[in-house]
């Protein structure tokens, strides 16, 4: 068979906000698969461990401007992806769109390429547009919610594969009509040797985390205003909040009012990260969408149990009263309650055992990388 060549395309990072990790680990996977890698994006954060591979930095600038000078650099840089994308294309195969599910323009010229395109799909579109609405950009959120379902409407017909995390995204996301262009797998594998237990949980105290971007659609204020009913009804507990993103100002002007049973560590290092979950005997995930929360994987590697909503993937990872805890939604009062029913819960202990033991059983490097060679392999057959 011929060679394999693989060019990334993922959407720009937002300096200082968005995590290049999910893509450092794909690009790790896929370097185990391909004979070369490229890689399109825009302002790739430095501090990010990359294995090699050919790099194009488009450049984007990701200050607030009015939302027609918004919409004007949305599509230059499409244009740009897209001329870099014509520029690459004697060497690569297979174009693969990451978290850049809305960049029809670059599908489209990967297609006129006659190169096939593999669309990873994460979580819901919605995701986008509440984020704008966050940036206090009312016109350009109203927009955002108009077109982006109907552009990844049309990236998915584009495509010849598409990749989702697990079963439940398929429902969610509702692309039972695609079921025959689309297979499960992740680019999500941990390193053992970090994430693992430190301190059995019978040790820790009854500290409750919240480990998150802060932000609207990963339901921090829902968190915050569930804090109060907590305190009242669990004596001698305790919630520490770490994470950074729009809402901080908010969070910071709760903790600043609170008592000290309430703590904001800001944004957590990576490599600092094992300590944090290794005290906690609970991490909530709140959020109103997901795709598969890395925070959540690293938390149950470590032996804290998880309470989560069941969006995403995280009904396929977390069963209740088994590797974890679901909750019916993320109001306020259902946190609050099922904090407590979780943390009072008689087989806390063996929960986090049966959650520690499922990620060292499927997420490792090596079923991550045999999930995507078998899809890429039967693309390869096609080329």
């Amino acid at each position: 068979m011929s060679s394999l060549r693989v060019c990334v395309v993922t959407f720009p990072f937002r300096p200082g906000v968005d995590s290049a990790w999910p893509l450092s680990e794909l690009v790790r996977v896929l370097e185990k698969i391909t004979d070369s890698i490229h890689l399109i994006t825009a302002n790739l954060p430095q501090d990010t461990p990359w294995p090699e591979m050919q790099l194009c930095d488009v450049g984007w600038s990701s200050k607030q401007q009015p939302t027609l000078l918004n919409v004007f650099k949305s599509i230059v840089t499409q244009f740009k992806f897209s001329y870099r994308l014509l520029q690459k294309t004697r060497e690569f195969d297979i174009a693969l769109f990451f978290g850049a599910s809305t960049f029809l323009l670059p599908m489209l010229t990967a297609r006129a390429a006659g190169r096939r395109l593999i669309l990873v799909i994460s979580a819901s579109e919605t995701k986008i547009a509440e984020r704008i609405y966050e940036e206090k950009s009312w016109v350009a959120g109203k927009t955002a919610e108009g077109m982006v379902p109907v552009l990844e409407s049309l990236g998915r017909r584009l495509c010849h594969r598409m990749i989702v995390y697990s079963p439940n995204l398929i429902k969610e996301l509702h692309l039972e009509k695609y079921s025959h262009k689309i297979s499960t797998a992740h680019e999500h594998f941990l390193d053992f040797s970090e994430f693992r237990v430190t301190k059995p949980l019978n040790e820790r105290e009854n500290l409750i985390g919240y480990v998150a971007r802060l932000s609207r659609e990963k339901g921090t204020l829902n968190f915050l205003e569930a804090i109060p009913e907590v305190l009242e009804t669990r004596e001698g507990t305790t919630l520490l909040i770490g994470g950074d993103g729009p809402l901080r100002p908010q969070v910071e002007e709760y903790v600043n009012k609170s008592d000290d049973k309430v703590k904001y560590v800001g944004w957590i290092p990576h490599d600092e990260l094992p300590e944090y979950l290794n005290r906690l005997r609970l991490l909530v995930v709140p959020s109103y969408t997901e795709g598969l929360p890395n925070n959540m994987l690293e938390a149950m590697a470590c032996g804290t149990p998880i309470l989560a909503t069941p969006v995403g993937a995280i009904p396929d990872i977390i069963k209740d009263g088994r590797t974890g805890f679901i909750m019916e939604n993320n109001s306020p009062e259902c946190i609050a309650k099922n904090i407590i029913r979780a943390i009072s819960h008689p087989g806390l202990e063996q929960i986090a055992r049966n959650a520690r033991a499922l990620v060292e059983r499927e997420f490792t490097r090596e079923t991550a990388v045999e999930r995507y060679k078998k899809i890429l392999d039967s693309l390869k057959q096609k080329i």
